[in-house]
């Protein structure tokens, strides 16, 4: 390996390019390549996914880096949090809310910032106050509140990538639903609680504190939200409006995939949560932007932001697994094997903890409020949705880069943090290899294999059905005298409130498509909305029509 090396460095010499650059990305190119073929053959396989492949894959070649190198250095590019989440996290996160299932995810929408929300706000006060009352006992001495409560946030966050490869959509719709609905809400909760702590002052710690950390979070939380559908809506009526595909069909996919881009970005620099903003700038694109376009740009930008997240997917957990093995970083932490356990093991029990504290009493909420058999989580899928958020990601990781690398120049200090660091990457590697690969199996054992589970999502009327509803509670339909004409609109107003107590979803969704038909789409386009021009895509209205169904159901 060295005289390959030797080879490439006398070849490039003269070249422009950095030697050591190309040699990484040639070395990290051919690894993902590997990790396609080795996850295209365990397909099927219930012990294995991509994200444990790629995993392994990578602390394999850390292990050979580290051994031609003699034990100096495993890295090949060294990992940093400003890669990640410049140019990594962003296509992950908006391809999750433009493929997201809009029917399922909003159906199931209160569950999933039940557990999302409130839920990471829950794990995220234990794990603090867990590692607040534990590491001084473990010899852990020289952290602050500020330290303590980003432990919090660090570990709060799932890793919802591994999961999603071991659920089935089909199978298990309404676990798939919740578990990646909360995954991403989860995200980009503790990404808006990490940033609230850090732009908090905690040198004068008082009564105030932490009112000012929930009105951080809120103001973080709502406006990036509503920076992302503002930025979706903009995209959709720029190309409704000038229809872009009559002239180049590039020119409309690259108008989207650089406004969704732009969007994070500008919601970084205004130091606001992007995670949050280019999931609902996603999330809007597919309801609106999408159907503006033509045909083929349509099935372009489908499988072209599916892609960029599978490989960004990939190459974030080989970067991961060949990171681990940085001995600077393990040197650096000064401590003997039994600390580094215990505290590894602290941290790990609190994560197992903090999830179980919420999963199951926010799910027995839930429970009570839904009156339907069918929507309700049986005790089975409540241990499911605990297990399948337990693993912890390169979310994880990079924040904790974030807040525990060259903090100080004190020596203790500094030993203390790479301490957190290696210890927060003892935590990924254990709950993603170990948990990850026995979540499928475990869901086949509690559930059974190939039984088809039916979603809440199911259950829920049509639009027709719905109008049935409204006549038989006197909404409509019931003014054929002069009594009831004057009396129409209290017993509608009636109607409408009785209907959101009884069945707050459907009515919800009912008012909102309503709204959408009448105000929303006439601006901005969408499925609804069918103008006709020459060689637009609604020029084939039946083949259109069926691919939107599938798109959109």
């Amino acid at each position: 390996m060295s005289t390959l090396i030797d080879l490439l460095s006398s070849k490039l010499q003269n070249s422009s390019f950095n030697t050591t650059t190309v040699i990484a990305i040639t070395v990290f190119f051919s690894l993902l390549c590997a990790c396609i073929i080795i996850g295209h053959l365990l397909e099927e396989h219930r012990w294995a996914n991509e994200s444990i492949t790629a995993l392994l894959l990578g602390l394999i070649s850390g292990g050979v880096v580290l051994l031609f190198s003699k034990g100096q250095s495993s890295q090949i590019l060294e990992f940093s949090e400003e890669l990640f989440f410049i140019y990594l996290l962003p296509p992950i996160i908006f391809n999750a809310g433009f493929q997201v299932k809009k029917k399922q995810f909003f159906k199931n929408f209160s569950t999933i910032l039940l557990f999302g929300v409130l839920g990471t706000i829950i794990s995220f006060c234990l794990i603090s106050l867990g590692a607040f009352l534990l590491f001084k006992r473990l010899g852990v001495t020289e952290l602050d509140l500020q330290d303590y409560l980003a432990v919090g946030a660090i570990l709060s966050a799932t890793d919802s990538v591994c999961t999603l490869q071991v659920l089935s959509q089909d199978d298990t719709p309404l676990l798939y639903s919740i578990v990646f609905g909360e995954g991403v809400v989860n995200d980009a909760t503790s990404i808006v609680l990490f940033n609230a702590i850090q732009s908090l002052d905690f040198s004068e710690v008082s009564a105030t504190t932490a009112l000012s950390l929930i009105g951080t979070f809120l103001y973080l939380f709502f406006t990036s939200t509503l920076l992302g559908l503002t930025v979706g809506l903009l995209s959709a009526f720029i190309i409704k409006t000038l229809y872009i595909g009559r002239h180049s069909t590039d020119r409309e996919i690259a108008i989207m995939m650089l406004m969704a881009y732009l969007s994070y970005m500008i919601t970084e620099l205004i130091d606001l949560s992007g995670i949050l903003t280019v999931f609902f700038c996603g999330i809007v694109m597919s309801h609106y932007t999408w159907h503006n376009i033509t045909e083929s740009s349509r099935i372009t930008t489908k499988h072209a932001f599916a892609t960029m997240s599978f490989i960004a997917e990939t190459f974030i957990f080989l970067y991961v697994g060949m990171d681990a093995l940085d001995i600077d970083k393990w040197k650096d932490s000064n401590a003997s094997a039994g600390t580094s356990f215990a505290v590894s093991a602290t941290l790990l029990a609190l994560v197992l903890i903090g999830r179980a504290a919420f999963v199951f009493p926010l799910a027995g909420i839930a429970n009570w409020t839904k009156r339907r058999e069918g929507a309700k989580l049986p005790f089975r899928k409540q241990f499911i949705i605990w297990w399948a958020g337990l693993m912890r990601g390169a979310v994880t990781i990079a924040l904790s880069y974030n807040q525990f690398s060259d903090s100080d120049d004190d020596s203790s200090t500094s030993s203390e943090n790479s301490l957190m660091i290696t210890s927060t990457i003892i935590v990924v590697l254990f709950s993603t290899v170990v948990f990850g690969s026995i979540t499928k199996p475990l869901i086949e054992a509690l559930l059974g294999r190939n039984v088809p589970f039916v979603s809440d999502a199911t259950d829920i009327p049509s639009l027709e059905s719905l109008r049935y509803l409204f006549i038989e509670d006197g909404g409509e339909g019931n003014n054929n005298d002069e009594e009831n004409k004057e009396n129409s609109e209290p017993r509608r107003n009636g109607w409408c409130l009785g209907m959101l107590i009884r069945h707050p979803t459907w009515t919800v969704h009912h008012l909102w498509r309503k709204f959408d038909d009448k105000f929303m789409r006439p601006v901005f386009g969408g499925r609804g909305f069918v103008p006709y021009q020459p060689g637009s895509p609604t020029e084939a209205p039946i083949q259109s029509n069926i691919f939107d169904e599938h798109h959109v159901q």
